[in-house]
């Protein structure tokens, strides 16, 4: 099936998700005159890695900053994408990616898995612990966010069970633009689906963001790439590409899983 996917590659406020909230209204109506589909939004969007401050910030996906992203979505009829700062459970803080649906429901929610270090994310937060793959108008789509990209297994693991595109909202900073664009490709090409990936720019504290955000198809070609200022980057895909490269290289039906634990 056919979409049309944007990216909003931002700038993000530090600790001032109000202001990164109109940041996202200009970009939603962006969107919207571009007729998009979705909508995907960079890793902690709304506050940028203020981690310390966590407590302040943190709400459950069915409040907060989270709900003001379904209403939204509802107001616009548009999917939109992204991660915030969530409660788990008492004195539990997750990185947590919700999608919502242009009716303002939620479709579905993943709590980051693999915490980078470099960021003292494992100070502050909880990890997952589970994947999550949700059914969505165009097909089943793996959730996953920033330092996910470094773990092959988890995107194998989606391909397997049947994923077609894969999103990744991301915090990725320099110098290692390198590897985010050689495995944004690679993980493309590996599991022939479609990885949608969203970045953010500009400068956290004493850390700057690399940009690039891009849509990569299963043949690993990018479809659509920023730099490193704002935008909004979009792009048509459609998901019937992946079955028809995985039958053009039957990479998975030539798998041979019972020789990889030896």
């Amino acid at each position: 099936m056919k979409l049309r996917i944007s990216l909003a590659q931002m700038d993000i406020a530090l600790g001032e998700p109000r202001r990164n909230l109109e940041t996202l209204k200009t970009f939603i109506d962006a969107a919207v005159v571009a007729g998009s589909d979705v909508l995907v939004l960079p890793e902690l969007w709304s506050t940028g890695y203020v981690l310390e401050q966590a407590e302040k910030f943190v709400t459950r996906t069915t409040e907060g900053i989270f709900a003001d992203v379904s209403q939204l979505a509802q107001q616009h009829r548009l999917h939109i994408v992204g991660s915030n700062l969530s409660l788990l459970a008492e004195n539990q803080y997750g990185n947590t990616l919700t999608w919502a649906a242009p009716d303002g429901t939620l479709l579905g929610s993943y709590n980051k898995m693999h915490l980078f270090r470099l960021m003292d994310e494992e100070k502050y937060l909880t990890a997952g612990d589970e994947p999550v793959m949700i059914a969505t108008p165009w097909g089943q789509v793996g959730l996953s966010i920033c330092y996910d990209l470094r773990f092959p297994e988890l995107y194998r693991q989606y391909a397997l069970a049947g994923a077609q595109l894969i999103l990744v909202p991301a915090e990725w900073p320099h110098p290692r633009l390198n590897h985010w664009r050689t495995l944004l490709r690679a993980r493309a090409i590996e599991n022939q689906l479609f990885v949608i990936a969203c970045n953010r720019v500009g400068q956290g504290g004493d850390v700057s963001f690399c940009g690039h955000s891009a849509i990569v198809d299963p043949w690993g070609d990018v479809l659509v790439e920023g730099g490193e200022e704002e935008g909004l980057f979009t792009a048509d895909i459609d998901t019937t590409a992946v079955e028809e490269i995985r039958a053009k290289i039957p990479v998975f039906a030539d798998r041979r899983p019972e020789l990889y634990t030896k």
